[in-house]
């Protein structure tokens, strides 16, 4: 695929994804929405981490309001189920780590998008804005999934009927995102942490994953029953041979991925 709306990098192990209509705010149309698609569907075998980040000064102003249908009889429900759905799953089920570089304000389907990762930087200027009911909406693209499970009921129903701006500070307080970092060095920390996670043991981080997020409909003994097989398979990998090595030896580990 020719991608228009978004670009990619590739750097020791990491692919990272800029949305790239910095013109519109990075607003999601139809085209930019396969293209995400497209790229997570993708990816390398040799990446291990992915970064989504924006051109210019917002992350993503959410749904492009100009693209498609017609306000008067919009068929919100197909472009949810077949656009919305399929890139919000590859990115909720990217086999690597996921961090949302967010440099800017995220709003509506944006701020969702960004919540759709395994992890959340935000330079400290970004807001979070689920602006919906602004335009007579709820909530969509995972917002009521993603934000109770962060923040809690009471956070998530005043940031659902309110649609105020909560700061890159707030969110981080809120437990919506990993951190908030100063404008003058979120570049650097993004890019830092993409790298601590690109030479970092993939299977066990694979298994974090999926292990965290079951956990949320599991009881207990289904969950402790998880844990002990996903454990049996990173304790048959070079990558915890090499930790205890490491560990014994006094040294940074080098682990392989595998």
């Amino acid at each position: 695929m020719n991608y228009e709306t978004i670009r990619l990098s590739f750097d020791n192990g990491i692919m990272s994804v800029v949305l790239a209509r910095p013109e519109r705010m990075n607003a999601l149309n139809s085209q930019m929405r396969a293209e995400l698609l497209h790229a997570f569907r993708n990816l390398q075998e040799t990446m291990r981490v992915v970064v989504v980040t924006g051109e210019g000064t917002a992350f993503c102003s959410g749904q492009d309001l100009g693209d498609g249908d017609s306000i008067d009889r919009p068929d919100l429900e197909r472009v949810l189920r077949d656009e919305y759905e399929p890139m919000l799953r590859a990115i909720y089920d990217c086999p690597v780590p996921t961090i949302a570089a967010v440099n800017g304000a995220a709003a509506g389907a944006g701020a969702n998008l960004a919540l759709a990762a395994d992890v959340v930087i935000a330079a400290e200027s970004a807001v979070f804005l689920q602006a919906f009911t602004r335009i007579g909406l709820m909530p969509d693209a995972g917002g009521t999934f993603w934000l109770p499970r962060q923040v809690g009921f009471a956070k998530a129903m005043g940031a659902a009927l309110f649609a105020e701006p909560v700061t890159a500070r707030q969110a981080s307080d809120w437990g919506m995102i990993w951190e908030a970092v100063p404008d003058e060095g979120f570049a650097d920390q993004w890019r830092h942490r993409a790298a601590q996670l690109a030479s970092g043991p993939s299977i066990a981080y694979r298994n974090a994953k999926r292990a965290l997020r079951e956990s949320f409909s599991n009881d207990l003994a289904t969950q402790l029953d998880l844990e002990a097989g996903l454990q049996a398979e990173c304790g048959n990998t070079r990558d915890f041979r090499e930790g205890v090595l490491a560990f014994l030896e006094k040294r940074p580990p080098r682990f392989e991925g595998r």
